[in-house]
Protein backbone atom coordinates (compact mmCIF):
# COMPACT_ATOMS: atom_id res chain seq x y z
CA UNK A 1 0.00 0.00 0.00
CA UNK A 2 1.15 3.61 -0.44
CA UNK A 3 0.69 6.70 1.87
CA UNK A 4 -1.70 8.68 -0.25
CA UNK A 5 -3.09 12.16 -0.28
CA UNK A 6 -7.13 12.45 -1.72
CA UNK A 7 -9.31 15.41 -2.36
CA UNK A 8 -13.05 15.12 -0.78
CA UNK A 9 -16.04 17.54 -0.96
CA UNK A 10 -19.37 16.97 0.81
CA UNK A 11 -21.37 18.72 -2.05
CA UNK A 12 -24.45 21.23 -0.95
CA UNK A 13 -26.74 18.75 -1.27
CA UNK A 14 -25.41 16.66 1.64
CA UNK A 15 -24.60 20.09 3.63
CA UNK A 16 -28.08 21.45 3.26
CA UNK A 17 -29.86 17.88 4.41
CA UNK A 18 -27.44 17.67 8.00
CA UNK A 19 -25.39 15.12 7.23
CA UNK A 20 -21.97 16.61 6.99
CA UNK A 21 -21.50 14.71 10.42
CA UNK A 22 -22.67 11.25 9.52
CA UNK A 23 -19.96 11.65 6.39
CA UNK A 24 -17.64 12.79 8.46
CA UNK A 25 -18.06 10.29 10.72
CA UNK A 26 -17.34 7.56 8.12
CA UNK A 27 -14.41 8.77 6.73
CA UNK A 28 -12.80 8.82 10.77
CA UNK A 29 -14.19 5.27 10.83
CA UNK A 30 -12.59 3.80 7.71
CA UNK A 31 -9.07 4.81 9.30
CA UNK A 32 -8.39 7.59 6.69
CA UNK A 33 -7.23 10.84 7.88
CA UNK A 34 -8.68 14.40 7.63
CA UNK A 35 -5.91 16.25 7.32
CA UNK A 36 -7.29 19.74 5.93
CA UNK A 37 -11.00 20.54 6.34
CA UNK A 38 -13.05 23.58 5.01
CA UNK A 39 -16.32 24.79 4.92
CA UNK A 40 -17.16 27.58 2.43
CA UNK A 41 -19.39 28.55 -0.34
CA UNK A 42 -18.36 28.12 -4.28
CA UNK A 43 -18.94 30.58 -6.63
CA UNK A 44 -19.08 30.31 -10.44
CA UNK A 45 -15.57 31.32 -11.08
CA UNK A 46 -13.91 28.86 -8.41
CA UNK A 47 -16.34 25.99 -9.89
CA UNK A 48 -15.11 27.12 -13.38
CA UNK A 49 -11.58 26.84 -12.81
CA UNK A 50 -11.98 23.54 -10.53
CA UNK A 51 -14.36 22.06 -13.12
CA UNK A 52 -12.14 23.65 -16.25
CA UNK A 53 -12.40 20.29 -18.00
CA UNK A 54 -15.85 19.93 -18.11
CA UNK A 55 -16.52 23.72 -18.81
CA UNK A 56 -17.37 22.89 -22.72
CA UNK A 57 -19.96 20.46 -21.97
CA UNK A 58 -23.19 20.18 -21.85
CA UNK A 59 -23.87 19.44 -18.21
CA UNK A 60 -21.53 22.01 -17.04
CA UNK A 61 -24.48 24.88 -16.29
CA UNK A 62 -26.59 22.71 -14.07
CA UNK A 63 -23.44 20.88 -12.42
CA UNK A 64 -22.19 24.79 -11.70
CA UNK A 65 -25.76 25.95 -10.70
CA UNK A 66 -25.79 22.53 -8.08
CA UNK A 67 -22.22 23.41 -6.86
CA UNK A 68 -23.25 27.32 -5.64
CA UNK A 69 -26.49 26.65 -4.28
CA UNK A 70 -25.26 25.92 -0.90
CA UNK A 71 -22.27 25.64 1.38
CA UNK A 72 -19.58 22.62 0.92
CA UNK A 73 -17.04 21.30 2.96
CA UNK A 74 -13.75 20.68 1.82
CA UNK A 75 -11.04 17.94 2.78
CA UNK A 76 -7.71 16.93 2.05
CA UNK A 77 -7.91 12.84 3.16
CA UNK A 78 -4.56 11.00 3.88
CA UNK A 79 -3.57 7.27 4.44
CA UNK A 80 -2.55 4.03 2.60
CA UNK A 81 -4.62 3.81 -0.87
CA UNK A 82 -6.33 6.93 0.29
CA UNK A 83 -7.81 7.44 -2.96
CA UNK A 84 -9.55 4.72 -3.92
CA UNK A 85 -10.19 3.74 -0.35
CA UNK A 86 -12.65 7.39 -0.30
CA UNK A 87 -13.95 6.28 -3.82
CA UNK A 88 -15.36 2.95 -2.35
CA UNK A 89 -16.33 4.62 0.52
CA UNK A 90 -18.27 7.46 -1.70
CA UNK A 91 -19.91 4.34 -4.12
CA UNK A 92 -20.87 4.36 -7.65
CA UNK A 93 -21.46 8.19 -8.69
CA UNK A 94 -25.15 6.63 -9.44
CA UNK A 95 -26.69 6.48 -6.42
CA UNK A 96 -29.00 3.17 -7.66
CA UNK A 97 -26.02 1.53 -8.30
CA UNK A 98 -23.61 2.01 -5.32
CA UNK A 99 -22.94 -0.32 -2.78
CA UNK A 100 -25.01 -0.70 0.53
CA UNK A 101 -23.95 1.34 3.21
CA UNK A 102 -21.68 3.68 0.51
CA UNK A 103 -22.20 7.81 0.82
CA UNK A 104 -23.71 7.89 -2.27
CA UNK A 105 -26.14 4.89 -1.48
CA UNK A 106 -26.97 6.54 1.72
CA UNK A 107 -27.06 10.15 1.20
CA UNK A 108 -27.25 10.80 -2.53
CA UNK A 109 -30.45 11.22 -4.77
CA UNK A 110 -29.54 11.15 -8.46
CA UNK A 111 -26.27 11.16 -10.27
CA UNK A 112 -26.25 14.94 -10.35
CA UNK A 113 -26.56 15.28 -6.96
CA UNK A 114 -25.16 12.23 -4.92
CA UNK A 115 -23.29 13.75 -2.12
CA UNK A 116 -19.90 13.57 -2.39
CA UNK A 117 -16.81 13.92 -4.70
CA UNK A 118 -13.72 12.47 -4.91
CA UNK A 119 -10.43 12.72 -6.69
CA UNK A 120 -10.07 9.82 -9.47
CA UNK A 121 -6.42 10.03 -9.88
CA UNK A 122 -2.85 11.01 -8.22
CA UNK A 123 -2.77 13.13 -10.86
CA UNK A 124 -6.67 14.91 -10.03
CA UNK A 125 -5.75 14.82 -6.24
CA UNK A 126 -2.58 16.87 -6.48
CA UNK A 127 -4.34 19.40 -8.41
CA UNK A 128 -7.62 19.36 -6.47
CA UNK A 129 -5.70 19.94 -2.93
CA UNK A 130 -3.76 22.66 -4.21
CA UNK A 131 -6.44 24.11 -5.90
CA UNK A 132 -8.42 24.41 -2.29
CA UNK A 133 -5.12 24.32 0.55
CA UNK A 134 -2.05 25.88 0.60
CA UNK A 135 0.88 23.72 2.30
CA UNK A 136 0.38 25.43 6.18
CA UNK A 137 -3.33 24.03 5.94
CA UNK A 138 -2.57 20.56 5.56
CA UNK A 139 -1.48 18.59 9.01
Amino acid sequence: MALERTFAIIKPDAVIAGVSGQILQAIEDSGLQIIGLKRTRLTPAICRGFYHEHVSKGFYPELEAFMIEGPVILMCLSGDDAIKRWRDLMGSTNPSNAAEGSMRKRFGTSIGRNATHGSDSPASAAFEVSYFFNAFELN
